[in-house]
């Protein structure tokens, strides 16, 4: 395992309706670092990241964009259409996200999302908690490697 250590640096919530979540949170005093909108065009999928001074991100995903980038929901969602939390930890390098994933996995915790190179151009994966909560282990990201996913 490598010696750097993750870094707690956003919390993901999967929301019903974007749109309230956001009023809600802007009206709690955070600040839409970015609001990209629906995307790809025409999926219905949206992404919206809040901030509050230097603590972590605070991302909103409405479901259909929860399922472009996290395969493990499919898996057990079959229709539910209800809210869902990913911790986000930052690692410093694709290598890392692989390996750290490796380690979990073999310490027998439960993979939700294999390592793969995700369309915002980092490495990504996701492992649950023993209590089923999903953390998500991310690279810096490489615009280089960012695309276009299919919907």
């Amino acid at each position: 395992m490598s010696d750097s250590k993750p870094r707690f640096n956003q919390l993901n919530l999967v929301v019903r309706d974007i749109d309230a979540a956001l009023a809600f949170y802007k009206a709690l005093g955070l600040t839409v670092q970015s609001d990209g909108g629906e995307w790809p065009p025409g999926s219905g999928a949206r992404h919206v990241s809040l901030e509050n001074g230097d603590g972590p991100l605070l991302e909103l995903d409405n479901m259909k964009m929860a399922r472009i980038w996290h395969g493990g929901r499919q898996e057990w969602e079959a229709g539910r259409d209800t809210g869902d939390t990913v911790i986000g930890f930052s690692l410093g390098s694709r290598e890392e996200v692989d390996q750290l994933y490796r380690d979990l996995i073999g310490a027998g915790y439960l993979g939700r999302q294999a390592p793969y190179d995700a369309f915002w151009g980092a490495r990504y994966a996701i492992v649950a908690d023993p209590d089923g909560h999903d953390c998500g282990l991310m690279s810096p990201v490489d615009p280089a490697e960012k695309y276009t996913p299919e919907t």
